[in-house]
């Protein structure tokens, strides 16, 4: 039975199944495969491009917590005729989440904006510090 539902469009039912339940197991072509991220460098800020395709605004959350962006996403299919579906196996309903750490950024300067499956997030550059002299006065 396996080679019959493997053998078309290379995709392999019990290796995805397999995968689904023990994903620490299996990674390869599999790790990252939600929410692919981009990081680029600006003058004063980085831009974050996170992949999302086929996302709803609503179905994304971005927060920030103790220096971490956690960026997460939560789809679930709506059956709107009320009878039961009896799938076999699916991967358009699912959630996922990833963080970053960004520092001690204030959340008001972090903007965010989602366009055409993919989420930007600009964040400031944190201002550099200035060495504080160590040197003790003995009186």
């Amino acid at each position: 039975m396996k080679n019959e539902i493997s053998r078309t469009n290379d995709y392999d039912f019990f290796e995805e199944a397999m995968h689904d339940f023990f994903p620490a197991f299996y990674s390869g072509k599999h790790s990252q495969k939600y929410m692919r991220t981009d990081i680029k460098e600006n003058e004063d800020s980085y831009l974050m491009e996170v992949e999302l395709p086929g996302m709803d605004k609503n179905d994304i959350h971005v927060d920030l917590k103790d220096g971490y962006l956690n960026i997460s996403v939560n789809k679930t299919e709506k059956n709107e005729s009320g009878k039961k579906e009896n799938y076999i196996h699916r991967e358009r309903s699912f959630s996922c989440s990833r963080s970053y750490y960004v520092g001690d950024i204030r959340k008001e300067d972090i903007k965010a904006k989602y366009e055409n499956g993919i989420l930007n997030v600009t964040i400031p550059k944190e201002a550099a510090k200035k060495a504080e002299e160590s040197r003790i006065l003995i009186e």
